[in-house]
C-alpha cells in the first residue's frame, strides 16, 4: 500500500533521546513557519475564542525595530526576527539598489541590525536579543514588507534564521553563534522584498533561493552549515517556503512557484516531479496532508492545484495526478489552512472565505465576506475545529469549521499585523508591528 503523509518535526524528533529527556512534545510546539504539521494547524491548541486589549492578554511585549517574521515556539521560549535602524540617513541615490518596475516601496536608507530574538512564553520576559549582523540593505522593499519577514526554525537544539541576502545564522538555545551562510544578494521583483522561510528536516536546512537572477533550492547540514547540494531552478521570484513531506517513506521538498510546482528529494537535490498551471509572483507555501499537495496564487490569474504526489513522477502537468483545480477566490499573500477535510483560503488577501472539500474540491463553505476583516497577509491558522484569521487593522476573526458562515468572534487588538498567528496549547500569539501579544484564556473556552 502507497502510504504518504505531512513529515513534521513532531515525526522527525518524537523518538530522539535528547528531546524526550526534557519532556518537551514537538506536537505541543510552533517549531517551524507553518505549526507542527506544515498545515497551519496546532492539533492540540485550545486557544481562547475572545480577547481585547483588556481582556484575556496574558502579557504585551513592545518589540524593537520591525519584522514581520511569525515567531516560532519550542516549549516556553520564543523566538523571532527584527531589523532595527541605526545611524545617519543617506542619500536615496545611494540607499539601495532600484529594481526594474520599482513602486509602492520603502528605501534602505539606514543601516539596520538585523536581530533574533528569545521571549519567555511565560511572562514575555526578553531573554535574550542577538544582533548576527549590522548592515544596510542593498535593495528596497515594498511599504507593508519588512527586512525580517522570513521565520526562524528551531529543534530545540538550535534556532536558524534566515534574512536572506544579509545571511543564514544558526545559534543555540543560549543565543550563542553556531555557524553563518552567505548566499549572496537576491534581486527581487520590483525590489519587494524577501520573505521566504526555512524548512528543517532531521539535520538538513532547505532554503528556497527564487528571485530575478540565478535561482536555486539549496539543502544545508543544520549542525555544521556545511551545504549538502544545490539545484538551479528555472524560477523568477517567488516568496513560498519549502514545504516537506515525506511519500512512499522518502522525504520530499515541495515548492510552489511561477512556472512549476516541484517535488524534489531531500537526499540527493533531484527533481522528482513537476507540475505547471500556476502564473506569477507565487507567495502562499503550499500545505499538504493525505498524499496530496495543494498550491495555489492570484496575482496574475486565480489558480489552485490539487495534486496527487504519491508515485508521481517527471512532468504531470494535465495528468490524472491532477485531481481538482480552482480558478476563483484563491489567495496571492495568506497560505491556505488544512483543518480536517477542509481546504480553507482567502481570496487574494481579501476577507472573503471559501471552504473545499480537500479530497474532492466540492464547495463547504463560501465565498463568504468577513464582517470587519480586509487586508489579510496572515497565514489562516487552525486549531479545536475554529480558523483564526487576523488582518493588518488589527482584527481577528474567530470561523468555526463547517458549511455555514459562523463567526464565533471578531477581536480587536491596538496594532497592525502581518505575521501569522500561533497556536501553542492555551495561548495564541500574535507579533504585530509594535507588539507580540500572548493571548490566553484561563478559564479555558
Amino acid at each position: 500500500m502507497t502510504r504518504t503523509l505531512t513529515l513534521t518535526l513532531a515525526a522527525l524528533m518524537m523518538h530522539a533521546p535528547a528531546f524526550a529527556q526534557k519532556r518537551i512534545d514537538p506536537l505541543d510546539c510552533w517549531a517551524q513557519w507553518r505549526g507542527p504539521l506544515g498545515t497551519g494547524v496546532a492539533p492540540r491548541g485550545k486557544p481562547p475564542i475572545q480577547w481585547s486589549e483588556n481582556e484575556n492578554i496574558r502579557w504585551k511585549t513592545a518589540l524593537p525595530g520591525l519584522g514581520h517574521s511569525t515567531p516560532v515556539v519550542w516549549g516556553d521560549r520564543i523566538f523571532l526576527t527584527t531589523a532595527i535602524p541605526f545611524g545617519e540617513k543617506v542619500g536615496d541615490a545611494d540607499a539601495h539598489q532600484h529594481a526594474h518596475g520599482a513602486h509602492n516601496n520603502t528605501a534602505a536608507d539606514r543601516k539596520m541590525n538585523f536581530v533574533v530574538m528569545a521571549i519567555d512564553r511565560r511572562d514575555g520576559t526578553i531573554l535574550w536579543q542577538k544582533t548576527v549582523l549590522r548592515e544596510r540593505p542593498h535593495e528596497s522593499t515594498h511599504e507593508t514588507g519588512s527586512w525580517a519577514s522570513a521565520s526562524p526554525v528551531t529543534d530545540g537544539k538550535r534556532v536558524i534564521a534566515s534574512f536572506g541576502s544579509r545571511g543564514i545564522f544558526c545559534l543555540d538555545m543560549k543565543g550563542e553563534r553556531l555557524w553563518q551562510l552567505d548566499l549572496g544578494d537576491m534581486r527581487t521583483k520590483h525590489g519587494h522584498g524577501e520573505g521566504s522561510s526555512p524548512a528543517l528536516h532531521g539535520h538538513v536546512l532547505v532554503v528556497n533561493w527564487d528571485h530575478d537572477d540565478d535561482s536555486f533550492v539549496m539543502a544545508i547540514d543544520s549542525r555544521t552549515g556545511k551545504p549538502l547540494w544545490r539545484t538551479p531552478r528555472n524560477e523568477t521570484t517567488s516568496w513560498s517556503s519549502p514545504l516537506i513531506v515525506e511519500v512512499d517513506g522518502k522525504p520530499q521538498v515541495i515548492i510552489s512557484a511561477t512556472n512549476r510546482v516541484r517535488g524534489y528529494d531531500l537526499v540527493t537535490g533531484r527533481v522528482i516531479w513537476e507540475c505547471g498551471g500556476l502564473s506569477g509572483n507565487v507567495v502562499a507555501t503550499p500545505v499538504a496532508a493525505g498524499g496530496m499537495v495543494y498550491a495555489a496564487n492570484s496575482y496574475e490569474t486565480r489558480e489552485m492545484l490539487a495534486i496527487r504526489i504519491a508515485g508521481a513522477k517527471g512532468d504531470i502537468t494535465g495528468t490524472d495526478a491532477v485531481l481538482w483545480t480552482r480558478h476563483r477566490n484563491t489567495p496571492y499573500v495568506p497560505s491556505p489552512v488544512l483543518i480536517g477535510n477542509a481546504l480553507c483560503f482567502l481570496k487574494h488577501y481579501q476577507g472573503i472565505l471559501t471552504c473545499v472539500d480537500a479530497k474532492s474540491g466540492e464547495v463547504l463553505l463560501g465565498p463568504e465576506r468577513l464582517p470587519g476583516v480586509d487586508n489579510v497577509f496572515a497565514s489562516l491558522a487552525g486549531a479545536d475545529d475554529r480558523i483564526y484569521i487576523t488582518d493588518r487593522d488589527g482584527t481577528t476573526a474567530v470561523i468555526q469549521r463547517g458549511t455555514k458562515l459562523n463567526v464565533l468572534a471578531q477581536n480587536q487588538l491596538d496594532d497592525s499585523f502581518s505575521a501569522s498567528p500561533v497556536i501553542v496549547g492555551r495561548d495564541l500569539l500574535l507579533r504585530g508591528e509594535r507588539h507580540l501579544y500572548c493571548i490566553t484564556n484561563a478559564k479555558g473556552n
